[in-house]
């Protein structure tokens, strides 16, 4: 009777490469996680952004621009300056609710004329920035006008003076802000509270650092164990 063939064996590099595999892969697992846990940065603006109001006082952003845009008889228009992280959605909006019957109770309706409530908050002192002034109170009108005017149109019979630049881009609204016009602002004056999360960011380990030193530990170890299985071959 032949005696059974002993089974093959891997080679011991074969063995060394498929433990270094085992070991590498967990690693590149953590660091994906790592990557995708990381804060992204995005610039901010101070600009006036523009809302529609909607059922039950809330708002929804307005898809068109002032020039463009216009709204029916009832319909409440709101502006808000602030300092947002991005454009569109994530816009801050007014802080007063959009209602229309509270804001022109006292504006009689008329023949041939359309009647649109405007919301203006002029945002807080954070939104302003160091160097421009306080900013006024939020306030409210009603505008009467004619049944095709834009929303462009009814904002400059209510707040007037208004500031464009060469682009058409609104950049004032009844004289504020004085100065400036969609001015970026770095990522992290951007976000609320900023000051702290920078600090507690900076005062941290890197993340990045970290998984670097993980990996070069992890190819160090995977290594000496295939210098020792070496000699033990």
């Amino acid at each position: 009777m032949r005696a059974r063939p002993a089974p093959a064996r891997p080679a011991p590099g074969r063995r060394a490469r498929r433990a270094s595999a085992a070991l590498l892969l967990p690693l590149l697992g953590v660091l994906v996680l790592l990557t995708a846990a990381a804060p992204a940065q995005a610039a901010g603006y101070r600009y006036w952004s523009f809302w529609r109001g909607a059922d039950g006082g809330a708002w929804t952003y307005q898809q068109q621009g002032p020039a463009v845009a216009v709204p029916p008889d009832g319909a409440v228009d709101g502006w808000r300056f602030a300092l947002s992280p991005d454009g569109g959605q994530d816009a801050a909006k007014p802080r007063t609710a959009a209602g229309f019957d509270g804001i022109c109770a006292a504006t009689p309706a008329q023949d041939g004329r359309k009647r649109v409530a405007v919301v203006l908050d002029f945002g807080t002192a954070e939104d302003a920035g160091a160097s421009a002034a306080q900013p006024p109170e939020p306030r409210t009108a009603c505008a009467s006008v004619a049944p095709r005017a834009t929303s462009a149109e009814v904002l400059a019979a209510v707040a007037p003076p208004l500031r464009y630049d060469s682009n058409g881009l609104l950049c004032a609204i009844a004289g504020y802000p004085k100065a400036g016009c969609g001015d970026q602002v770095d990522a992290g004056a951007a976000q609320p509270n900023s000051g702290a999360a920078a600090s507690d960011h900076g005062s941290g380990p890197d993340l990045g650092l970290v998984a670097g030193g993980a990996l070069v530990a992890v190819l160090a170890g995977g290594a000496v164990w295939q210098a020792r299985r070496r000699r033990h071959s």
